[in-house]
């Protein structure tokens, strides 16, 4: 089966001499199986979407407010498969600060930052093999220590990591 195509924001700004990224705690609802998770702005690409940047800017509006104008997009990242059948791309830009969001209480419960200087920190962050349920495979789940006691696991840990290597804050697995 095909993945379906999704985009998220990878938000950064400059606070206090250190650059920071930008995550969402999605609501709690009984029919998301990612309720209550860490995660980047974003979602499904819609057929209103030009392409990849222009859903990653729309769900972020939608999400927390973020307005086009307040973001400055600087590239995208290489696309990740999750174990939902989603095809993520990462789009990765600069945002104005300070900002005022307007998180849609549906979707998001709260935004927060996390400074790069401790994302980086390989204390900070583990891979685990986790078993998928009916499989007998396991796959690498990435895991950060809770940062204002908030959990960035999977997917988004694994984007968070692969963009840290890009800019060369986290060094290349072996």
């Amino acid at each position: 089966m095909p993945a379906k195509p999704a985009a998220v924001l990878l938000p950064l700004f400059r606070e206090a001499d250190e650059w920071r990224l930008l995550f969402i705690r999605r609501s709690h609802n009984d029919d998301d199986r990612h309720s209550g998770q860490v995660a980047f702005p974003g979602g499904r690409i819609d057929p209103v979407d030009a392409d990849e940047t222009a859903a990653a800017l729309r769900e972020s509006h939608e999400e927390i407010g973020l307005k086009a104008g307040d973001i400055h997009v600087l590239g995208q990242l290489s696309s990740y498969r999750t174990v939902s059948n989603y095809l993520v791309t990462p789009v990765v830009a600069e945002i104005n600060w300070p900002l005022e969001f307007k998180p849609d209480p549906s979707e998001v419960s709260r935004v927060f930052s996390i400074p790069l200087h401790w994302l980086a920190e390989p204390g900070n962050h583990v891979v685990n093999q986790r078993y998928l349920h009916g499989f007998d495979v396991a796959m690498p789940v990435y895991y950060f220590d809770r940062y204002d006691n908030e959990l960035l696991w999977g997917v988004t840990a694994k984007i968070t990591v692969g963009f840290l290597r890009l800019i060369g804050l986290l060094a290349d697995e072996d």
